[in-house]
């Protein structure tokens, strides 16, 4: 099972190595090889996010995040974004935009880095938003229940993860975007519209795919929930009529999550491809190394869902939605101050290494009391 799921990480890894080393002679496969280190240590968070979506959905999705999304997060992410970026930004034309990147090394890197506090602002509210709505929930299974219970009663509040995401939007926009530094340049620039600008565009983004995603899945369970009570004697006409629903339903609802996955995903890829410009500025080596991590990132993503292990080990997830969370206040504190990925990288498997420590100490604990006390199965707190 661990070659058929990463068997095609392993050959892209092998042949983009190859490649590097036949382009770029041994500094360049050395290159590659650390920014694919790199991108697997800032979003092994991510995986556990995914695998959480990944798993409602049937396995032709599966293969289209392997396939076609994977495209989208080497192609689009890693190579395509930052033109774009820098087009905009620079106001230049997609043909300059193009040959800036390609042979402006270093105009190229101040543009994209101009580019920071907008996509900061931009990613960090959506991540955000994702973990005020996992931490505002009222869950059975608790790890931090001395700070999870009053949340999730707060939660109760229509809108509340909104307003304190607009919030905390505003006072970095009024803290840390007034006096940004000019990455090509000396002095400082206010951009505090700017990233007012972008952190609302995140947040509507986020409202828009995730709201339009979970109304089709919730549809999708009402027609399962209807289908399974229906009487015995019309169940086979109702069954016909709504197999075809159920199918259209559930596509719907499945493009919409691979959006969803799609846009953590880029959200997840702006700290990597900022703090790539740390170790090379050629866009392509760039593209080829963060996509070699970006793979395996995906293959693992579809390991965790095919092995049950959010299932076996409950607290994963609760560890890396804290670590989106701490992902988003780091994305916004770097509008203005720089912060090493060493740090990004690390909390991120903290707190995921605890969370999966904490789920073993759970299963050993219900492993003992299983033979006596199968009232007390679920244990509804880890800390």
């Amino acid at each position: 099972m661990l070659l058929k799921t990463f068997g095609w990480s392993f050959a892209i890894t092998a042949a983009g190595l190859a490649l590097a080393g036949v382009l770029w002679g041994w500094q360049g496969l050395a290159i590659v090889a650390i920014l694919s280190v790199l991108e697997i240590s800032l979003s092994f968070d991510n995986a556990v996010i995914n695998a959480g979506i990944l798993r409602k959905m049937n396995p032709f999705w599966q293969k289209m995040f392997l396939t076609l999304g994977i495209l989208i997060a080497v192609f689009g992410m890693r190579l395509v974004f930052p033109v774009v970026i820098v087009a905009i930004t620079a106001k230049l034309g997609p043909i300059e935009a193009v040959r800036v990147a390609i042979q402006d090394h270093d105009r190229y890197e101040a543009l994209v880095t101009s580019a920071h506090p907008a996509i900061a602002a931009f990613g960090g509210m959506f991540l955000l938003m994702i973990f005020l709505d996992f931490i505002f929930e009222d869950r059975d299974i608790k790890w931090l229940a001395w700070l999870e219970k009053p949340l999730a009663k707060l939660g109760k509040l229509d809108t509340l993860s909104v307003v304190v995401s607009l919030v905390v939007l505003v006072i970095a926009a009024t803290t840390f975007a007034t006096a940004v530094p000019v990455h090509d340049g000396e002095g400082t620039i206010d951009k505090a519209s700017t990233v007012l600008l972008a952190g609302i565009g995140g947040l509507i983004t986020y409202l828009i795919v995730g709201g339009v995603s979970d109304f089709f899945e919730n549809r999708l369970e009402e027609e399962d929930e209807d289908e399974e009570g229906a009487e015995e004697d019309a169940a086979p006409a109702a069954a016909a009529k709504g197999t075809g629903s159920v199918v259209g339903l559930a596509g719907k609802a499945a493009f919409f999550m691979f959006l969803y996955l799609e846009v953590i995903d880029a959200s997840f890829s702006f700290d990597g491809v900022i703090g790539a410009f740390a170790i090379t500025n050629d866009i392509f080596v760039m593209a080829l190394g963060l996509g070699i991590g970006a793979m395996y990132i995906r293959s693992l993503t579809v390991f965790l869902v095919r092995k049950g292990t959010l299932d076996d080990y409950v607290y994963l997830e609760h560890g890396a939605h804290y670590a989106i969370g701490a992902l988003a206040v780091i994305l916004l504190i770097s509008i203005k101050y720089e912060i090493p990925e060493v740090v990004t990288g690390l909390i991120g498997v903290v707190l995921i290494g605890l969370s999966f420590m904490s789920s073993v100490m759970r299963n050993r604990r219900e492993a003992g009391e299983g033979d006596g006390s199968g009232s007390k199965a679920q244990v509804t707190s880890g800390v």
